[in-house]
């Protein structure tokens, strides 16, 4: 029987995809580590046969045992893989722990090893893997004071609790992607007309904005962080009028230029460093479907230096001007992100239906609008984070936390790098902000939910 064009496309892929398994299987990946070579880290050498997007899912598995890569070197010319990553822990000493770094070792493996879920394929994407324990939400639109707060009513009002949850915000668009479950199973929700109505109730919230809004309700479980990254870039959050980039704040260097005796574009970026940087330069490469052939990383200082050598997977350079601007504006996007403005709080308590449309709610109602959120659950316990100002842009004043600290209860309020914070506001420790681990359920039994 002939194939449509379409079906000999995919059959040929297919094709491709089960000949690199079985390169993958004869050559599979090795990983070793050093703690001799270098006196103030630990380096990982990893050796794999080389195929589309190894890179990001090495540099993903660092980023997610919370590794910090000092230093970088990549090369994956021809065939192989071959990267070493100079690497510490948070508090910037080696990994000496020999649990520890076999289980590294373990993750690494698992992750470009030959029975990962890492495709060749060019129709890969990252999206949704089935699941029966959440029900996966995926929000884009227009950012705007209250969102949130107006996200997680609608969802309460719908009878979902949200288990999961983080809210980018960027150059005037916002991203998110949250976990539910059903208030009273407590798992996925399968009801397909209930879907349509959870659905059809968001994109309403969204409703009239300059840009479509999208909304995608599922079941499954995705990478969240990589899964925002590709749902900023498709929505083109990069997009800013040449005036408007010129006049603001400078926050990175990233130029773009062709080799053109060896048939590589060659990206330079400097910047500020901070945590996960390397993981949002080689996401938004690897999305924008370029392959980092050779190149180098260097963060011990107080900037970090990234270059990269890539080729589209094609296999050609940057043949255009604006193409080439394209990636500039990506990355700088990608680098600014993360870099959140205003102040950020810290909420620990016991979870509970609601709790995040309580809080989300205060904060609009004091005049604060939520420029970033990580909302996540471990046990009967809710560990949120979230990143405020005011609805102006400036910071958020005294009063209007003293306010908050009022209407939820009692609670403990740490802000860090307040100009005129008094003592009373800090705590012990140095490195974070606590928005309170007192705080109770029934201080907010009196509050009511706003409205769709």
């Amino acid at each position: 029987m002939a194939l449509a064009d379409g079906d000999a496309a995919y059959s040929s892929l297919d094709s491709d995809d089960e000949y690199e398994k079985f390169i993958q299987k004869m050559n599979p990946p090795r990983v070793t580590i050093d703690n001799t070579s270098c006196p103030n880290a630990t380096v990982i050498h990893v050796d794999s046969a080389n195929k589309y997007g190894v890179l990001l899912e090495v540099v993903q598995v660092l980023t997610d045992l919370k590794l910090i890569v000092k230093k970088a070197y990549i090369s994956s010319d021809g065939g192989w893989f071959m990267d070493v990553f100079n690497v510490t822990n948070q508090g910037g000493h080696k990994i000496m722990d020999e649990s520890v770094l076999e289980g590294i070792k373990d993750c690494i493996y698992k992750s470009i090893g030959p029975d990962s879920c890492l495709l060749p394929s060019r129709r890969r994407a990252i999206g949704v893997e089935p699941s029966s324990d959440y029900t996966l939400i995926e929000l884009t639109g227009t950012d705007r004071p209250g969102l949130l707060s107006e996200v997680s009513a609608v969802l309460t009002n719908l009878e979902c609790n949200v288990v999961n949850a983080e809210l980018w915000t960027h150059n005037e668009r916002a991203a998110a992607v949250m976990q539910v479950t059903d208030r009273k199973s407590g798992l996925a929700i399968s009801d397909a007309e209930r879907l349509g109505r959870i659905k059809e109730r968001l994109c309403n919230v969204f409703k009239g904005r300059s840009r479509d809004a999208k909304t995608t309700v599922a079941m499954g479980i995705t990478h969240t962080e990589r899964r925002l990254h590709q749902m900023m870039l498709e929505d083109r959050d990069y997009d800013r009028h040449d005036k408007d980039r010129a006049s603001g704040s400078p926050t990175s260097m990233v130029s773009v230029v062709n080799w053109l005796q060896k048939d590589y574009s060659v990206v330079t970026i400097r910047c500020k460093d901070r945590p996960k940087l390397l993981f949002d330069t080689v996401c938004t490469l690897t999305d924008m479907q370029y392959v980092v052939f050779h190149g180098s990383v260097d963060t011990e200082g107080p900037d970090a230096y990234q270059d990269y050598y890539i080729r589209h997977i094609d296999g050609s350079p940057v043949n255009s001007e604006a193409e080439r601007k394209r990636i500039i504006h990506c990355l700088e996007a990608a680098i600014e992100r993360r870099v959140s403005e205003g102040l950020k709080l810290e909420l620990s308590t016991g979870d509970r239906v609601g709790l995040l449309s309580d809080v989300t709610r205060i904060f609009r109602e004091n005049g604060l609008t939520v420029t970033r959120a990580e909302v996540s659950t471990k046990g009967d316990k809710a560990i949120n984070t979230f990143y405020v100002r005011d609805a102006a842009g400036s910071s958020v004043e005294l009063k209007t936390l003293e306010a908050i600290r009022q209407e939820i209860g009692q609670t403990v309020l740490q802000v860090k790098g307040h100009p005129d914070q008094p003592k009373s506001l800090t705590q012990e420790s140095p490195t974070r902000f606590l928005f309170s681990s007192l705080f109770r359920p029934r201080s907010l039994c009196n509050l009511g939910l706003i409205g769709s």
